[in-house]
């Protein structure tokens, strides 16, 4: 994400935001608010009152316009962010406008308080963009499922069975490893990193025909054994920290580690709280060592205004770490199932 231009005065101000990526169309919908306004381009029809023969006609011209927020959407297979709310400057004052964010939109975000967490997930998505593309093929014999490391996710891009039929044998298998191959070509980038995973040695055979087939590619790969594909697959690449061989402390692969770390303490009753009231009474005891609250969670209580802000303070300025949680990925999800909040505790409380 390139910030163009970031004007603060204390908690007050303007940041005017370039995403880049689908990952950042994914952290503007985390920054922004109900209530906040968000200036963009826009097309509105304008009466074209000078022509005589057909005076209905309209024309549509691009304006820089501002709406106050009422409604986003995160639309991940269009690639955009819809936002939705009144105009408040511009044209057309007081009618209802949606911007159709896109990588290379200019968006201006305006806030008359900036929460901590969203000021770090702006430094986070800027950092992430220099980051290199992620492919992680997870593979068996006579299957794969290729996904792309996105900072919400895995999103899984396609899967590819051996055809069946009576004849073929090693033809055949060549041929699965020519298509997995070719689509997983179309899917890379200059500076693209390849995790290939799974059980057995289909995976060292398919590094094979790689170095054979296409060389080029060989320096971007990184073997890894799983015991299963596909999503399970991805979790277990994460788990055995592929990724930070990539890159520094993945946020997914801290995410999965934590989620780890949580479970397997509830398991044994131990050092762990979940739930607002349990997460509450820990942070009563000053026992709270890592919260991890889910963002979808965090956005639910800020749009009913209550004041978890203060309690998110509260907890660091006791020494507590933060860690947001994707509510589109499986740790995320995990986490939901505890209540959307969760804390790994320095000592046990009764």
């Amino acid at each position: 994400m390139r910030v163009e231009r970031r004007v603060l005065k204390k908690d007050e101000g303007e940041i005017k935001l370039i995403p880049q990526s689908l990952d950042d169309i994914w952290h503007l919908q985390h920054i922004i608010d109900k209530g906040d306004l968000i200036s963009s381009y826009a097309w509105r029809d304008i009466s074209n009152s000078t022509d005589k023969i057909r005076p209905d006609k309209q024309e549509k011209k691009k304006i820089w316009m501002g709406i106050e927020v009422e409604e986003t959407k995160f639309h991940k297979f269009s690639n955009r962010l819809r936002i939705t709310g009144k105009i408040r400057t511009g044209t057309d004052i007081g009618q209802y406008q949606t911007f159709n964010i896109e990588p290379g939109s200019e968006i201006s975000i305006f806030k008359e308080r900036w929460k901590k967490d969203q000021l770090e997930r702006i430094d986070d998505a800027v950092k992430a963009s220099n980051q290199p593309k992620v492919i992680i093929i997870t593979i068996e014999e006579g299957e794969a499922s290729v996904g792309i490391l996105r900072q919400y996710g895995i999103d899984e891009s396609f899967n590819i069975s051996l055809s069946s039929g009576k004849s073929g044998g090693e033809s055949k298998r060549t041929e699965f490893f020519a298509d997995l191959v070719k689509q997983t070509v179309n899917l890379f980038s200059e500076g693209t990193k390849i995790i290939i995973a799974g059980p057995g040695f289909t995976k060292n055979d398919l590094y094979k025909y790689i170095k054979e087939r296409h060389p080029q590619l060989v320096d971007s790969i990184i073997l890894e054994d799983v015991s299963s594909i596909g999503v399970s697959g991805y979790q277990e690449v994460l788990r055995r920290g592929a990724i930070e061989k990539i890159i520094n402390e993945d946020r997914l692969s801290k995410e999965t580690r934590y989620i780890d770390i949580l479970l397997r303490e509830i398991a044994t009753d131990g050092l762990a709280a979940y739930g607002m009231v349990e997460v509450k009474k820990a942070n009563e005891f000053g026992a709270i060592d890592t919260l991890l609250i889910l963002d979808q969670f965090l956005r639910d209580k800020r749009d009913l205004s209550e004041d978890i802000d203060s309690f998110l303070n509260e907890v660091e300025a006791k020494g507590g770490r933060l860690i947001i949680f994707s509510s589109d990925f499986e740790p995320g999800k995990k986490l939901a199932g505890l209540g959307g909040i969760a804390a790994i505790l320095r000592y046990k409380i009764s």
